[in-house]
């Protein structure tokens, strides 16, 4: 997430005129279901001239909105587009919004901590400094070094994590959502490899996202010096939420599980499960980053907004 505040003007007036067009709110969308396209790709989706394209793409790439790699091609090199951001929040009133803040709670749970699963292959996990057990060997996951994992993979099955429910006394919780970098797993990397990937909270089914692929276009941001190039890179930063009506995936809504379905009174604690349907028709199995692989440096992030 982008956050800005009106103290930083500068900044804010930039991204704002970055937002300001229909065309360049279509490169976004368009990089929202293809993650990595080239300039002339994008003029060809958008039906615009090559020039424009490569127009509105600098004034996103100079705001920070998305993220632009040359990459070899038949004739020199090609701009290939990626998003930076999955949200923007501009705060126009500090003083309300940090008042407010009391009303958040947000916990931060590392990839490794989970707390149960039903994996299998292919499937691993290895922390910053390298892989932490032999491939392909599920037992692996009950050692207690998997605490340490900062990227996990599996092509079947689910993982589960346990996050804590502390709320002020007489409290209500309105929305819950969870934020994580996930994509799907193939052999080595394919950016077209699509993978429907579900979560449950308290065994409630929330709703399915369709990763299009295991992304190797770029390298991760964060991933440590002895990571193969050939290996998968990066994901996408999805977030899944719940409240009084509806769930969603990025605000668009996966299904009609609301927080009365979540049961959130009759336990201290909230699961949140990740996985593959066993029916699921994209079979592409999943990667999990944590803060030291991918693009985003966090974890699991639980967000719960009460009254």
């Amino acid at each position: 997430m982008l956050e800005l505040t009106i103290e930083e003007p500068d900044r804010l007036v930039k991204v704002a005129h970055a937002l300001s067009t229909h065309t360049r709110i279509g490169i976004i969308k368009l990089l929202l279901t293809k993650p990595n396209v080239n300039i002339i790709e994008i003029a060809e989706e958008l039906n615009i001239p090559v020039s424009t394209a490569a127009t509105n793409v600098k004034v996103l790439e100079e705001a920070e909105l998305i993220l632009t790699e040359l990459q070899p091609a038949t004739r020199g090199a090609m701009k290939v587009c990626s998003r930076n951001f999955d949200d923007v929040r501009m705060i126009l009133n500090p003083i309300a919004f940090y008042q407010n803040t009391s009303k958040l709670i947000e916990v931060e749970m590392p990839i490794g901590h989970f707390i149960n699963f039903d994996i299998q292959p292919t499937c691993g996990m290895a922390s910053a400094a390298g892989m932490l057990f032999a491939e392909d060997e599920p037992d692996n996951f009950y050692h207690p070094d998997s605490r340490t994992a900062e990227i996990i993979w599996l092509r079947k099955g689910w993982i589960e994590y346990r996050f804590p429910k502390k709320l002020p006394p007489g409290a209500r919780v309105v929305s819950l959502e969870f934020s994580l970098e996930l994509c799907s797993e193939a052999p080595n990397y394919n950016n077209d490899w699509p993978s429907e990937i579900t979560v449950w909270i308290n065994d409630a089914e929330i709703g399915s996202w369709i990763s299009p692929g295991d992304f190797g276009d770029h390298r991760g941001k964060l991933n440590p010096s002895w990571w193969n190039d050939s290996s998968t890179q990066h994901g996408l930063l999805k977030t899944w939420a719940v409240d009084a009506a509806r769930s969603t995936v990025d605000s668009e809504r996966c299904s009609a599980t609301k927080l009365a379905d979540l049961r959130l009174d009759e336990k201290p604690y909230i699961t949140f499960r990740i996985g593959l349907k066993p029916d699921a028709k994209h079979q592409g199995g999943m990667n999990l980053f944590g803060r030291q692989f991918g693009d985003y440096p966090q974890g699991i992030i639980m967000r719960m907004q009460y009254e």
